[in-house]
């Protein structure tokens, strides 16, 4: 589902323009994601306040800080305002977790079914995270599955986000 006047517990999608962003889109594609508009992800708490990943660690930022951007905000169908609670309560836990530029090659060694031990492990770990693993994992806590299609923990990316809750698609991620 998708609105214009963003709520607390709506993920917000956007663009990173940049060295960045182009990282990202390479990234997503490796990950079957192709290339498009969304590379990055963050979630709307309470306040006019938000919590994102970036590469100093997660934090908490004013809303307004992407008032002259073009977010696309979206959540799932039938969430609810106390699993809106939830999530945003989740979402505090993760101030300062560090982000990974690697969680994208390690997704994409998932996708191409690399042997590689602790790869799982790696992936699902809420020690470091990039945006849309971050998300995810608030929804999680809560007990808010965004995925039902068997993917593993924290295999996410913004694009992910993007086709299940803005185009409905659930796509199975090998």
């Amino acid at each position: 589902m998708m609105h214009t006047t963003p709520m607390p517990a709506d993920i917000g999608l956007t663009r990173i323009a940049g060295p960045t962003g182009r990282m990202i889109r390479i990234g997503q594609w490796l990950n079957g994601n192709g290339f498009a508009d969304y590379e990055h992800a963050f979630l709307v708490l309470p306040g006019g306040t938000l919590l994102e990943a970036e590469p100093g660690g997660a934090r908490i930022r004013p809303l307004e800080e992407y008032a002259h951007s073009r977010v696309l905000y979206v959540y799932p169908p039938g969430l609810t305002g106390q699993q809106r609670a939830a999530v945003c309560a989740a979402a505090r836990r993760y101030v300062g977790v560090p982000y990974s530029f690697l969680d994208y090659g390690a997704i994409a060694a998932h996708r191409f079914r690399l042997p590689l031990p602790g790869l799982r492990r790696y992936v699902a770990s809420t020690r470091h995270q990039i945006c849309s693993q971050l998300v995810d994992q608030c929804y999680q806590d809560a007990e808010v599955h965004l995925f039902a299609d068997g993917r593993w923990p924290g295999y996410v990316t913004p694009m992910a986000l993007y086709g299940l809750l803005a185009r409905g698609e659930q796509v199975l991620a090998a």
